[in-house]
């Protein structure tokens, strides 16, 4: 009989699960069996989706909208999407440029089938959320890794752009501010790097920005889209409801960007998944167009932790933080651990082996930074209660002084 694993496609067999779904999972198998974790793994907000958005979702149930709706999404969405561009970015699309799909994992899935063609190069900003990579695969692209180093604040330089694009490459692949090290551009930093995209007039670039709105210290948010305008023609701009407004489970992704890349990637979605759950556009409907405050409270929150994690990496021997500009993960450098004993005597060789430890004798799970292609780190979620949070790392901080040199 030939096995499951036989059947799965050569470019499927390249494509890894979620590293932070399975340390979740695993967590969740540890608590089954009795055990006291605290899962700092996965990044969801730990916020309920605020009531004016569920009531929408109601109203909508109750109004009988709840058919098949247009193929890129409700014309509601795409404009309530659209006045979101305007409002927030200064971007001027209309709603026929605008894609609503199920969740940004699936616009970014749809861009790439939509473009990608056996061998097609795609530049990822190292570290980077592990499902760039498993999507460009997925499809048939080469994934190529630009490290983003920690002394340049994770962020892609315009030289390591320069350098990596050849005549293969079809995109560049941006996330700002970024999961895991929450590395957020200014408008310089953005122009520095359209300059070099200038030069290359056939790569796309997209800029997933599903956590725009969870930006700290002040900062404004800048758009990719809105630093390069001469690059308007080029640009995907990816988003989501999930992260901003506590709606993960809503699975409402959107994107805007030239209109001849949106029709193909209509396409995809007509063969792949159909339209998104009516229900759920209308809730994102509400999302976009009604009241911020939630989302104001949410960030603030996220702030506040951030700041205590940071403070509390500090008093950690052996582990660093570059403090980060947004999102909500603490990308932990702990290079000083390795080659250190366990208490039973296994030596820490990797940040895998870190986060193992972590799990199984603190009680914590946080994810290796090898799932983002930069080691060694660790990526903790402050996505978490201010309660967990302090608990996990007052644990961490135990288990570290337990490693022997």
């Amino acid at each position: 009989m030939t096995s499951v694993s036989n059947m799965a496609s050569e470019r499927m067999q390249q494509v890894k699960p979620s590293a932070s779904v399975v340390v979740s999972q695993t967590a969740r198998q540890l608590k089954a069996e009795g055990k006291d974790i605290i899962d700092l793994g996965i990044g969801e907000p730990d916020f309920n989706t605020p009531a004016h958005i569920i009531e929408a979702a109601h109203q909508a149930a109750l109004a009988g909208k709840t058919r098949y709706t247009a193929m890129a999404g409700t014309t509601e969405l795409k404009q309530a999407i659209a006045d979101k561009f305007l409002r927030d970015n200064t971007l001027n699309f209309s709603p026929d440029q605008v894609f609503v799909s199920n969740g940004a994992k699936q616009v970014i899935f749809s861009a790439m089938l939509a473009t990608l063609n056996p061998g097609d190069e795609v530049l990822l900003c190292a570290p980077y959320f592990g499902c760039y990579r498993d999507t460009v695969l997925a499809v048939g692209g080469n994934p190529v890794t630009l490290p983003c180093h920690e002394r340049d604040g994770f962020r892609l330089t315009p030289e390591t752009l320069r350098s990596a694009i050849t005549d293969k490459t079809r995109w560049v692949l941006l996330n700002l501010p970024s999961n895991p090290a929450g590395a957020v551009y200014d408008e310089l930093q953005l122009q520095q790097l359209g300059e070099v995209l200038q030069e290359h007039p056939d790569v796309l670039l997209l800029s997933d920005e599903i956590y725009e709105h969870i930006i700290f210290d002040d900062q404004q948010f800048i758009s990719s889209a809105s630093a390069l305008p001469r690059l308007a023609d080029r640009i995907l701009t990816v988003n989501g409801v999930s992260k901003a407004y506590a709606m993960t489970g809503w699975r409402i992704g959107y994107c805007a960007g030239p209109q001849d890349l949106i029709d193909v990637m209509t396409k995809v979605q007509a063969q792949v998944s159909s339209a998104p759950c009516s229900i759920a556009q209308a809730a994102a409907t509400e999302a976009l167009n009604g009241s911020q405050v939630t989302v104001t409270e949410f960030r603030e929150a996220f702030e506040r932790r951030r700041d205590f994690v940071v403070s509390e990496i500090e008093n950690i021997d052996g582990l660093t933080l570059t403090k980060p500009g947004g999102a909500f993960y603490a990308y932990i450098g702990c290079n000083a651990l390795l080659g250190k004993k366990t208490p039973d005597g296994k030596v820490i060789e990797t940040d895998t082996d870190l986060a193992a430890f972590l799990l199984h004798e603190a009680g914590v799970a946080t994810v290796p930074g090898s799932a983002y292609d930069m080691s060694p780190f660790i990526r903790l979620s402050t996505a978490n209660s201010d309660e967990n949070i302090k608990l996990g790392l007052e644990k961490i901080a135990a288990a570290v002084t337990e490693l022997q040199t």
